[in-house]
């Protein structure tokens, strides 16, 4: 029980650190919950095609370095952030509380931290507590990062008029980009042209690079975003103390 624990608590965590953050107009809890649900359910058809994709990558192409790219960045990025972007985009994002920038990168967080909770639980029950720790530290947060980014766009999409397609996309196209950097360093590792141990530290400090940009970037997103909900809030009392 002390795995599953380890397992779960790393997502709940990031999860209650992002809702505690919109301190300005706190979502309902309902939509936060079911945000999260369909994170986990989005791993179920983002597992099959993963696995019916892998069934596809034989050969020596995809033990190379591009095929080892291909992999990463279309059949495990691309699907996974694909299937995220879809929960978030037809659930919370449609709803009127979704009423400001910053509630993109709340409901997007809840749907990458519950897609990210159900993969850590497949992977802690197989590799035990040891997994957990280093998953707690480096792909959790990374699936976090991944979230803020998408949410970012997403939070910039619902309030523009003439850009939201094309900041949808950015949001997926950087989530993917993030993502499948961060996987690409780590699938090299495993790979048979990489046996000296030097060359397998540098590409684990090449995913830690990726993580710490990752980052830097959504503290700066949330940043953004708070600001203007600061701004809208203080604004709106202002009006309404002179009425």
């Amino acid at each position: 029980m002390n795995w599953l624990m380890l397992a779960i608590a790393p997502g709940i965590a990031i999860s209650l650190y992002i809702i505690f953050k919109d301190e300005y107009n706190i979502e309902p809890r309902r939509h936060l919950i079911i945000s999260f649900l369909l994170g986990m359910l989005a791993i179920i058809p983002a597992l099959l095609i993963e696995t019916i994709i892998a069934l596809a990558e034989q050969g020596p192409f995809f033990n190379s370095i591009a095929g080892i790219g291909v992999k990463a960045y279309i059949s495990v990025a691309l699907v996974e952030e694909l299937f995220k972007f879809m929960m978030l985009r037809y659930y919370a994002f449609r709803k009127p509380e979704f009423d400001e920038p910053f509630d993109g990168i709340v409901y997007a967080v809840m749907v990458g931290m519950g897609f990210a909770t159900v993969e850590n639980i497949f992977y802690v029950s197989q590799s035990g507590i040891q997994t957990a720790i280093v998953r707690m530290f480096l792909a959790i947060p990374a699936h976090a990062t991944f979230a803020i980014i998408m949410g970012y766009f997403m939070g910039k999409a619902k309030f523009s008029t003439h850009k939201k397609s094309n900041l949808m996309i950015a949001g997926i196209v950087w989530a993917v980009l993030f993502h499948g950097s961060y996987d690409y360093f780590l699938f090299l590792q495993d790979a048979d042209m990489i046996v000296k141990p030097t060359f397998t530290l540098l590409l684990f400090l090449g995913a830690i690079a990726s993580l710490v940009i990752g980052l830097i970037l959504s503290n700066k997103a949330i940043k953004s975003h708070l600001a203007l909900s600061k701004d809208t809030y203080t604004n709106s009392n202002n009006y309404g103390q002179h009425q």
